[in-house]
């Protein structure tokens, strides 16, 4: 029987393919941002509860009920709604210079805006373009997400770097059309959980509501905790796409439809040529399907000693050495 020669059509569907099985195997990546998502919940939770405690402190429901009744009394009253952000700060200890420009520390106030939206920002926000406000969201909402024709939750990863090009903003255009943002869907399910009567101007940075400094820490960390959440959907996705890179390289190499099902089959995803068909020279160094598929393995789970690293590139360069004499 002759062999089946690759297309390019047979390359795209055999690469989509092991995208979607990368992205399902138990990874170390993979198991982290899983970790860190199943506590997100109980997290903005906690979190939430602390903020209204400080909240109604300074804003006790008597006074927020004397405000309603004023509003509702005078036409000419507006001074309360709901929000869901706020500024509060502390009194404490920050680094000054004196008169000789040495180091020392003084008193003042510390002030932070911390935003219990769903689009709010977090720790590492808006510091590159895949911690933009919008990451959370994506991360926490993946599955939903990724079910939608027209949406894309890794877009941002993807395109890390490539800011306002097209492809980004059509994706991300309807990621924020689904999640519907502050007004619909997940958006305002999301925001009318966490939000507030509070008393005082519109927005939340005319008024600072004071707190104790390890009120402040903890939803410091907080927001912390939202950064890495984000960052190990970044982690885990990044490699994937590192994974991906490698596949492809190799696909474009290949010149028989075989070698590709090998490749797959070495890591780890069992498909036939029937599969393949039924659904609808490049100055590269090419690897024999084996040796790509070890190379590729290797890009996961990366959290390994430096010895085993050591013993698992010294076994692939003996493998490549034997597989080229």
């Amino acid at each position: 029987m002759s062999r089946i020669r690759l297309n390019q059509e047979y390359r795209n569907k055999i690469a989509n393919r092991m995208r979607v099985h990368l992205e399902q195997e138990p990874t170390q990546e993979k198991t982290k941002y899983d970790e860190l998502k199943a506590d997100q919940i109980e997290l903005n939770d906690n979190a939430w509860d602390l903020a209204e405690t400080i909240v109604r402190k300074h804003y006790t429901p008597e006074d927020v009920k004397m405000a309603y009744h004023l509003q509702n009394k005078f036409e000419n009253v507006s001074t309360i709604a709901k929000d869901s952000c706020f500024h509060f700060h502390y009194l404490g200890q920050v680094e000054d210079r004196d008169y000789d420009n040495k180091p020392i520390m003084k008193e003042d106030t510390i002030e932070e805006h911390f935003d219990f939206r769903l689009g709010g920002s977090f720790e590492g926000s808006n510091s590159n373009s895949f911690s933009r406000d919008s990451a959370y969201g994506y991360a926490l909402f993946r599955d939903e997400l990724k079910a939608q024709d027209n949406c894309n939750p890794d877009i941002l990863i993807e395109q890390e770097g490539k800011d306002h090009n097209p492809h980004l903003t059509k994706y991300t255009d309807a990621n924020d059309k689904y999640l519907g943002k502050d007004d619909t869907g997940y958006g305002k399910e999301w925001n009318d959980k966490y939000q507030l009567d509070l008393i005082g101007r519109e927005y939340c940075r005319d008024r600072s509501i004071a707190c104790n400094q390890e009120q402040f820490m903890m939803l410091k960390e907080w927001k912390q905790a939202k950064g890495q959440f984000v960052m190990a959907h970044h982690k885990w996705i990044k490699s994937v796409l590192d994974q991906m890179k490698e596949i492809k390289i190799g696909l474009k190499g290949y010149k028989y439809l075989d070698e590709a099902i090998e490749l797959s089959t070495e890591l780890g995803l069992n498909i036939t040529d029937a599969e393949i068909i039924r659904t609808n020279s490049t100055g590269l160094v090419i690897y024999n399907p084996k040796n790509l598929a070890e190379r590729i393995k290797g890009m996961k789970n990366k959290n390994v000693s430096r010895e085993d690293k050591i013993k698992a590139r010294l076994l692939y360069e003996n493998n490549n050495a034997e597989s080229v004499n």
